[in-house]
């Protein structure tokens, strides 16, 4: 049976746009559904004009992503709204058939780049009159939702008198942006300071492409804001953290005005807030440098956002004293030394584990710090196991950024497989303080001789004087 391909327009939110082509191929593999590219998207503008073969794939697609405002059936695209109209009032009449009997519809007008009075969006919406539409309007439930979109390219600050592309079509299906709100770090019950944003979270659990029924775990869980994103698609959490303190919320506040933490403040609590605790395992206090699983254990999937030890500190169990034992009469009550877990080790240990205990074809989705300078693809953790299949920056100041990079397990591991050393990693952290030292001694200097300079003008005023 032949496909009928139509054109549609995926209009984006213009915030992550890294990480829209990414979640989008992720949520094409997921479904396994086939899309064509009328062009090739451009980084910076907010569409994309693509054919699904039906438009229950174009929903499907709409319901899962967090980067997609909405979705139109794709009716005209021209350079002017002159053209437009000409383009519409040109299409066959049985094109509109399935619309004009008499159901209710209602005409929004959204422009990009550029503000428009309520007055000249309802001029606008009357120069569509000439539709064959006979039904009432609707403006709160409409069964038609039509869309006029004017774009004028991305400067704000300097937008042309006219606009770069004009869009008019059908709504089929809104994203799930809706859902950032909901879930938004602002009225959640426990966060910690480095909690993920909502939106980057479900982006991560997008590229991880889970689904209703997987297992998912996260082995730096922290606050757990990553197994909230996984369970709202579906997945099973699981996750382990060495902080102790944290995972019972003895920690200190992260509100400001908050004083103390109160006593019911878990990752549980998250999950019972948001309705989610029948998608929740269990949080293991435990040091991931350490066997903890059994090799038969098996997720779907792992998300994770590994600490940098710049605001969270990166630790394993150990000691540095030699012969180091402990009283027995101490043990129940006591909590192991730490000693540094280096970033370097950190990452060559999760695509290992990540190689063991991964279904073939299940993600490992995890953030990598870099310096903006040094970076190459060639400085990315590898495994022979395990294939990069997307990454995508966020910057984080003028010098550094972090990646978020998707893995997809090709092969199960063999001996020889999990002992490679990845000597490629450096250590973001040392060489950020010493950055970081070397931008402060900069900042004092700047400042000390402008207050030189300014000294020197206020003595030569007084001369003059």
């Amino acid at each position: 049976m032949s496909k009928t391909w139509k054109k549609y327009l995926l209009w984006f939110a213009q915030e992550h746009i890294a990480f829209r082509v990414a979640e989008i191929q992720a949520l094409l593999s997921l479904y396994q559904i086939e899309i064509k590219y009328q062009e090739v998207p451009k980084y910076n503008d907010p569409f994309w004009i693509v054919e699904f073969a039906s438009e229950e794939e174009a929903k499907l697609v709409a319901s899962r992503s967090v980067s997609l405002r909405n979705c139109l059936e794709l009716w005209a695209h021209e350079k002017s709204l002159e053209k437009l109209h000409e383009t519409l009032k040109n299409k066959e009449k049985t094109f509109y058939s399935d619309f004009s009997n008499n159901k209710s519809f209602k005409v929004e007008v959204e422009t990009f780049c550029r503000h428009f009075t309520q007055k000249e969006k309802i001029e606008k919406i009357e120069t569509f009159s000439y539709l064959p539409l006979k039904g009432p309007v609707n403006l709160k439930n409409p069964e038609l939702h039509l869309q006029y979109i004017e774009y004028y390219g991305t400067r704000a600050n300097d937008p042309p008198l006219k606009p770069y592309h004009v869009f008019f079509g059908r709504l089929v299906a809104n994203g799930l942006r809706q859902l950032i709100k909901q879930l938004s770090l602002k009225t959640r019950k426990f966060i910690g300071n480095t909690s993920m944003d909502p939106q980057l979270s479900l982006l991560m659990a997008n590229q991880a492409r889970v689904k209703n029924g997987d297992l998912v775990l996260d082995p730096f869980v922290g606050s757990g804001s990553l197994l909230v994103a996984a369970a709202q698609f579906g997945g099973y959490v699981f996750g382990s953290d060495i902080d102790y303190l944290m995972l019972h919320g003895k920690t200190k506040p992260t509100r400001i005005n908050q004083k103390v933490r109160e006593k019911d403040e878990s990752v549980k609590a998250n999950m019972r807030q948001y309705n989610l605790e029948h998608r929740y395992l269990d949080i293991l206090v435990n040091d991931f440098s350490m066997v903890f699983w059994k090799d038969s254990m098996k997720f779907d999937s792992i998300i994770t956002d590994p600490p940098y030890g710049i605001r969270e500190a990166t630790e394993r169990v150990g000691t540095t004293r030699e012969n180091f034992l402990i009283n027995e009469k101490y043990l129940p009550t006591h909590i192991p030394a730490k000693t540094e877990y280096g970033i370097p080790t950190i990452y060559r240990d999760l695509l290992n584990f990540s190689a063991k205990h991964l279904q073939i074809g299940g993600r490992l989705v995890c953030w990598f710090p870099v310096f903006r300078e040094d970076y190459t693809e060639d400085c990315l953790p590898a495994h022979p196991c395990l294939k990069i299949v997307a990454n995508c920056e966020q910057p984080l100041s003028m010098v550094t950024s972090r990646r978020l990079l998707t893995y997809e397990k090709l092969k199960q591991p063999v001996l020889e497989d999990l002992t490679i050393m990845d000597n490629r990693i450096t250590d973001f952290r040392e060489k950020y303080f010493v950055v970081r030292e070397v931008t402060r001694k900069e900042r004092r200097l700047k400042e000390a001789q402008t207050r030189r300079d300014k000294w020197e003008i206020y003595k030569n005023l007084h001369k003059v004087n």
